[in-house]
């Protein structure tokens, strides 16, 4: 692995900010000027309210994140207070195939092991299939009846896993 994983310091933000919106908003996956790609590229925010993950290079150089919260806080949507919740996992455009993302969704189950958590539970979009097959790689499994609508045009899927 030519990367590590660490909680983000501030000199990560901006450059894991713009990795965020890069990802959801160059996949099609949100609108660039919505109101959730605002939310996606304030990475200070998440940092302060949530942990934020960075996957750094051997020259600090961000090449992905993601935000975990614990069930029942503020960054988390779906989960229960005795499950862990990533939300806005992204791996930039240049560092795709090299394990990333996969490497953060394994770092945030450890840590919800850590913190003596029952399992894990997060939403995503129905086209987000690259995702999908990390989770299920991970060892994530759909669980269709916790799906939700956030907004009458969004759909999401829930996957989780127990310990």
């Amino acid at each position: 692995m030519d990367f590590r994983i660490r909680r983000a310091t501030e000199a990560d933000l901006r450059p894991a900010g713009e990795v965020t919106v890069e990802a959801f908003v160059g996949d099609g996956h949100v609108d660039p000027d919505g109101r959730y790609a605002a939310l996606l590229r304030d990475a200070a925010r998440r940092a302060a309210e949530a942990e934020l993950l960075v996957a750094v290079d051997a020259a600090d150089q961000v090449l992905g994140c993601v935000t975990f919260a614990v069930g029942g806080t503020e960054w988390a949507d779906i989960a229960t207070p005795g499950e862990g919740e990533i939300r806005m996992l992204a791996t930039a455009a240049a560092a795709r195939g090299r394990g990333v993302g996969e490497a953060l969704v394994r770092t945030t189950v450890a840590r919800s092991r850590e913190l003596g958590l029952t399992g894990m539970a997060f939403s995503t979009q129905p086209r987000m299939t690259a995702a999908h097959r990390v989770y299920e790689r991970v060892g994530f499994r759909r669980t269709p009846e916790r799906d939700w609508r956030p907004v009458p045009e969004v759909d999401l899927w829930v996957y989780t896993m127990s310990f």
